[in-house]
């Protein structure tokens, strides 16, 4: 988004208050800065190729120590792809072209600092060297340097909310297993569940996240209505019985009234602020309208947009 021109993106469906901040944008370089090499990156070969293809923009190599030391390295499928992607570098060559942008691997922020009476702009990001320790992970040199910005954009991976019960400080995420989230000792948590980063960790891409998504579903569906779905027994679950069979902690009631709404629902239907499946058509249909009248794919509203929409045409409707 950062190196993109303005005109590429105004066909799609960036919003106008977004464009309009791009189009006066100064940005002539983005550094991605990662913690581990070329061999564990998580992005995809066709991200990398597009952002390779990006107009006016050229890619600043990488290392070539680095490179060569990550193909001495077993590689999947994707991460050979990866390198040959990098190994060819941008369609625009390094030189001719306004905007640039680099993979800095092996680097970890530490801390942002400011110089005295600069008002906080540009900062330095001050980086921390980093290894592949036996196990795969980043450990520090204990070689550092800084890298002078004047926009920092974190992208740290994910944290579960800490304050449940069900948090595990040594993963970073939710106790789970097959979708099921488990107590400390392991006995599943009845009727809650955790999907994506939250049951999983950060890891995987959008796809990945929608699979576990699915997989997570047909668990609940198979849970609440085992006669009518497969239910499939949680696989290395502590504590389980014979036949396949788990404990399951009666934390939550067994009964439950499946077509009531939950308070929080229950509140926001009370004072005007939720939005119903009609409701969505309707601000989906209008998104659209109005991008056919820019040549985009839609104009997206914001919050507060939407809702003036909704209640202009409740108030139409009514004939207030």
């Amino acid at each position: 988004m950062l190196l993109s021109s303005p005109e590429r993106l105004s066909r799609y469906d960036v919003p106008a208050s977004v464009l309009d901040v791009l189009t006066r944008s100064q940005v002539r370089h983005v550094s991605v800065v990662g913690r581990r090499g070329p061999a564990q990156a998580a992005f995809t070969a066709k991200e990398l190729r597009e952002m390779m293809n990006l107009e006016g923009t050229a890619f600043i190599p990488v290392d070539e120590s680095i490179m060569t030391d990550a193909q001495k390295s077993p590689l999947e499928r994707q991460h050979k792809r990866i390198l040959d992607i990098l190994k060819k570098g941008s369609k625009e060559k390094l030189g001719n072209t306004k905007r640039t942008w680099s993979l800095d691997f092996f680097r970890s922020p530490t801390g942002i600092s400011t110089s005295e009476g600069s008002n906080g702009t540009p900062v330095t990001l001050n980086l921390a060297h980093t290894t592949l320790s036996p196990t795969g992970s980043a450990v520090p040199t204990g070689v550092h340097s800084d890298l002078r910005t004047s926009l920092v954009v974190t992208a740290l991976g994910h944290t579960a909310e800490t304050s449940t019960p069900w948090f595990d400080p040594k993963t970073g995420h939710v106790r789970a297993s097959g979708g099921r989230v488990l107590d400390t000792e392991g006995r599943v948590i009845r009727r809650v569940y955790a999907s994506g980063w939250a049951g999983r960790g950060a890891r995987g891409v959008l796809a990945t996240t929608m699979v576990d998504a699915y997989g997570v579903a047909e668990t609940m569906l198979g849970d609440t209505f085992p006669d009518e779905f497969q239910r499939d027994a949680v696989e290395g679950m502590p504590g389980g019985g014979e036949n396949g069979t788990v404990n399951v902690d009666s934390m939550l009631p067994t009964a439950v009234d499946n077509d009531s709404l939950p308070r929080d629902v229950e509140e926001a239907v009370r004072v005007g602020q939720s939005t119903s499946y009609e409701d969505w058509k309707k601000i989906d249909a209008e998104e659209v309208r109005r991008g056919e009248e820019v040549g985009k794919e839609r104009e997206r509203m914001g919050w507060e947009d939407a809702k003036a929409f909704l209640q202009h045409l409740r108030s139409k409707a009514s004939g207030t």
